[in-house]
């Protein structure tokens, strides 16, 4: 598998000066239900609320009043918030689907804009302060895993340094110099194999580590910055596979 080292220039700091700005007058929803951890997060424009709880199965009953509790919990009303943000999978067929559907209809009834954000960059971004090289993996089951291969850039935010794929554990194959660290179900699945893939030892990995939408709001804000915005017609969901299974 090859990896490609995200392009970085002379404009960052100049850029991440005026996101700063931008993003301090902002009001931004998220949410996550892409694996068995349900989420949702408030960023006021300071601080972000979340809510987030282990609950397979339970999603499409617990989101949408996660997001009535913040709302209440800050004062506000859907139409006080500025855009909104989902993880868009990979994951569980249904819980991505819940996601879209849910971000799809708030997006609606409030005309606003959407973020999608990549769920496998959620769960590297919540390592990002601890380790520069990130490789989360879900557990995809059918022998696979969802997996990306991510990078922590001088921003603090992660970017990828591949596409996402769907793929055999054993097929990997990662043969560069770099010391990476795994996360995500995939690697409490398939430890064993997963290590035996690359050229240089993992430092370590954490298995038991679900995404949550308190690490989607910075990916958010940055495409925000970069213009990434969709109106609620053209949000979509990103499956890898069109087999369901889950």
């Amino acid at each position: 598998m090859k990896l490609v080292t995200p392009a970085f220039n002379r404009y960052t700091s100049l850029n991440l000066y005026f996101c700063d700005y931008i993003t301090a007058f902002m009001k931004l929803i998220a949410i996550d239900t892409s694996t068995e951890a349900c989420s949702a997060s408030l960023y006021d424009g300071n601080e972000t609320y979340t809510r987030f709880e282990i609950a397979p199965r339970r999603h499409a009953e617990l989101i949408l009043p996660m997001v009535k509790s913040l709302l209440d919990e800050c004062d506000l009303s859907l139409t006080d918030i500025d855009v909104l943000a989902f993880g868009r999978g990979p994951g569980a067929f249904t819980g991505v689907r819940i996601a879209t559907g849910v971000i799809q209809g708030l997006a609606y009834s409030a005309s606003l804009p959407v973020v999608a954000v990549s769920s496998l960059a959620a769960l590297a971004q919540s390592v990002a302060t601890e380790h520069a090289y990130i490789m989360p993996a879900f557990d995809a089951r059918m022998g696979e895993i969802y997996c990306g291969f991510y990078q922590t850039m001088t921003s603090g935010v992660v970017a990828p340094v591949n596409e996402e794929s769907v793929i055999a554990p054993d097929n990997l194959d990662i043969n560069n110099d770099i010391t990476w660290y795994g996360i995500g179900s995939g690697w409490q699945t398939y430890a064993d194999t997963l290590t035996s893939q690359f050229k240089v030892p993992v430092s370590s990995y954490r298995g038991d580590a679900w995404p949550s939408s308190e690490h989607i709001v910075p990916l958010a804000l940055e495409k925000i910055c970069s213009g990434k915005t969709v109106s609620a017609e053209y949000v979509r969901p990103v499956y890898l596979r069109n087999r369901v299974t889950g």
